[in-house]
């Protein structure tokens, strides 16, 4: 029922720490792996990584905000593979410049910023979902998986592009499995998961100090985690790997936190 062995998925953002934790465990699990990211030598390392795993991977640059070029790769995906079995929408993430530092107010943001982490976390869903999907509803069968955020579900302070763009996420998410269901039939299904607090590239240097200490951000976030302990990356794959497989056959628009609870607990 778990399976997703000879299930053709690709993974954008393939190249990234999250995207390259998917794409190994896919491998492992028998999946025929399309690694997608925009940057080619990140794409090279992980491509050689996932070969090392098995031999059915394909790495492809790809713009998750280039249509055309997405329309391309869904061509060379069917002509070499048949069929496209699941879509994992991992491109995303905070940029540089748009978390606010704690002495800034909202009105110290720079619009510009703003434009760019929206853009990219909710069109760069939006437009591998446009162009992918179609061929998951010719097919009559298909999963997409979109990353959420704990930032859609609860307001975080300090980042406020991210937790609007994930919070639209979150609603496409839900829209579009309806609209996938409604018109196309129950195989076409379109979930998400919202991680809690991993530590990663992106956010380290607000969780982590330079001498290795908690910072008071990560401070407050252990206190609102009953489970105590930031994720570790690896903990995203198994339930993203249910929700592809037909232990999931009748689950669409979900939002599904992995948080250790953060979501849950008031902090009372």
């Amino acid at each position: 029922m778990y399976s997703i062995k000879g299930k053709v998925a690709i993974i954008t953002g393939a190249g990234g720490v999250l995207g390259g934790s998917v794409a190994k465990h896919f491998m492992a699990a028998g999946a025929k792996v399309v690694a997608m990211d925009i940057r080619q030598e990140p794409l090279d390392a992980r491509v050689a990584e996932l070969k090392a795993i098995g031999d059915d991977v394909i790495g492809l640059v790809g713009n998750v905000l280039d249509v055309e070029s997405l329309r391309r790769a869904a061509d060379d995906i069917v002509k070499h593979w048949g069929s496209i079995d699941i879509l994992i929408n991992i491109a995303g993430g905070n940029i540089p410049g748009a978390t606010l530092e704690a002495d800034q107010s909202f009105f110290d943001m720079e619009l510009a910023k703003w434009e760019k982490v929206t853009n990219l976390n909710m069109n760069g869903t939006v437009y591998p979902s446009y162009v992918f999907g179609e061929v998951m509803a010719r097919q009559g069968h298909g999963n997409i998986i979109n990353i959420s955020s704990m930032a859609a579900i609860q307001a975080l302070t300090r980042v406020p592009g991210y937790s609007a763009a994930k919070a639209s996420v979150s609603n496409f998410t839900q829209w579009l499995s309806c609209e996938m269901a409604l018109k196309y039939g129950d195989k076409v299904r379109v979930n998400a998961v919202a991680p809690g607090f991993f530590i990663g590239d992106q956010n380290r240097a607000v969780l982590i100090n330079p001498d290795g200490s908690l910072t008071d951000r990560s401070k407050k976030v252990l206190a609102k985690t009953p489970m105590g302990r930031f994720g570790d990356i690896t903990e995203l794959n198994g339930a993203i790997q249910f929700l592809c497989s037909d232990a999931a056959s009748f689950i669409t628009g979900v939002v599904l936190p992995i948080d250790g609870g953060f979501s849950a607990f008031s902090g009372v």
